[in-house]
């Protein structure tokens, strides 16, 4: 049987290497594809400016990989990226999978947090940010190791892209009418101890999607891929398996 493609977006303000316990995984038996967003780890494209573009982004690298169709995933602005993908080039996704995250647009309350926070990396850098955070994206009794490369990724991301990224969600669009017309299978995935995207975040997702499971990850806040690895391996390739089948 032909396995789909595996798209795994990450979020803010880390890289592709997020994702590494789950190329592990799954590479051996299908396409894994692990991108660093504009402005992000190894990426030399010029920052966001429009959010809509990391979504344009990932278009154009399924078009010079020949992939007509694929599985996306994301985690926290990574799930709102495959949303938007979603919402550009729903005929190229065969599944979704939203991890930590959330589809409502940013808050006046919000935008003003994000913005805020843009001009603080600019000025201090990510270090100050990556100590103040690291416990509330990964829960405070996370594996060391977990912690120090979550640690890692979040001082190495270039405060210049942060920033623009952080402005450009601050407009993103509303995808919760989106949910509701979805019309492939997904996979909503949380953190029990998620404090950015609480479950009643999933729950609403769950019950918004036509088709969907929900997981719940004991013993993990917002990285539950990281944290977790083998409860989030199990439930991201059971869902694999049925798009694989129905494919």
């Amino acid at each position: 049987m032909a396995t789909v493609p595996l798209v795994l977006v990450h979020g803010h303000p880390f890289d592709h290497t997020m994702w590494n316990p789950q190329r592990a995984a799954f590479c051996a038996d299908r396409q894994v594809i692990t991108p660093d967003l504009r402005g992000y780890g190894t990426s030399r494209v010029p920052e966001v400016t429009r959010f809509e573009q990391f979504a344009q982004d990932i278009r154009e690298l399924l078009d010079e990989l020949d992939v007509r169709a694929c599985v996306l995933a994301g985690l926290s602005m990574g799930g709102q990226i495959v949303m938007d993908c979603y919402r550009q080039f729903p005929e190229r996704v065969r599944g979704l999978v939203l991890a930590d995250t959330f589809p409502a647009p940013e808050t006046p309350e919000g935008v003003t947090v994000r913005h805020a926070m843009a001009d603080r990396l600019l000025r201090e850098g990510m270090r100050g940010y990556a100590d103040e955070v690291l416990e509330k994206m990964v829960a405070p009794y996370a594996d060391a190791e977990v912690k120090a490369h979550v640690h890692r990724m979040m001082t190495a991301t270039s405060p210049q892209g942060a920033a623009a990224a952080l402005r450009a969600r601050a407009a993103r669009p509303d995808y919760r009418d989106l949910l509701t017309r979805v019309t492939v299978p997904a996979l909503v995935v949380v953190g029990r101890d998620d404090a950015y995207t609480p479950v009643a975040d999933a729950e609403a997702m769950h019950a918004a999607l036509p088709s969907s499971q929900l997981r719940v990850i004991e013993g993990a806040a917002h990285m539950p891929n990281l944290e977790r690895p083998a409860e989030f391996n199990e439930a991201l390739g059971e869902f694999l398996a049925k798009v694989d089948a129905s494919s």
